[in-house]
């Protein structure tokens, strides 16, 4: 399953999240697999594909991080599969 996680960085400063990644690394559990990531331009939100079969990891992973971070997840599919499901392919 894909996971598009939106990230806003708590009192709108990044600094300590990436404080933290260079210090601990990305602390993801064996089985939840990152797969790439994007900031917006301001620097207020990141957005990060997250992939896993078991959402509990990705629960696991956000529980680290929420002292830093408040998250939005939307599981996503890509839009080919979509496009697929209405013959579009």
């Amino acid at each position: 399953m894909l996971f598009m996680v939106v990230e806003r960085f708590k009192g709108r400063d990044p600094g300590p999240v990436y404080q933290r990644l260079r210090e601990s690394g990305r602390a993801t559990p064996d089985g939840l697999r990152y797969v790439d990531s994007w900031v917006e331009v301001n620097v207020d939100r990141c957005f990060q594909l997250m992939e896993c079969d078991d959402p509990r990891l990705l629960m696991q992973w956000v529980l680290q991080w929420r002292d830093l971070v408040e998250f939005e997840v939307v599981p996503v599919v890509p839009s080919k599969d979509v496009r697929a499901l209405f013959g579009a392919g």
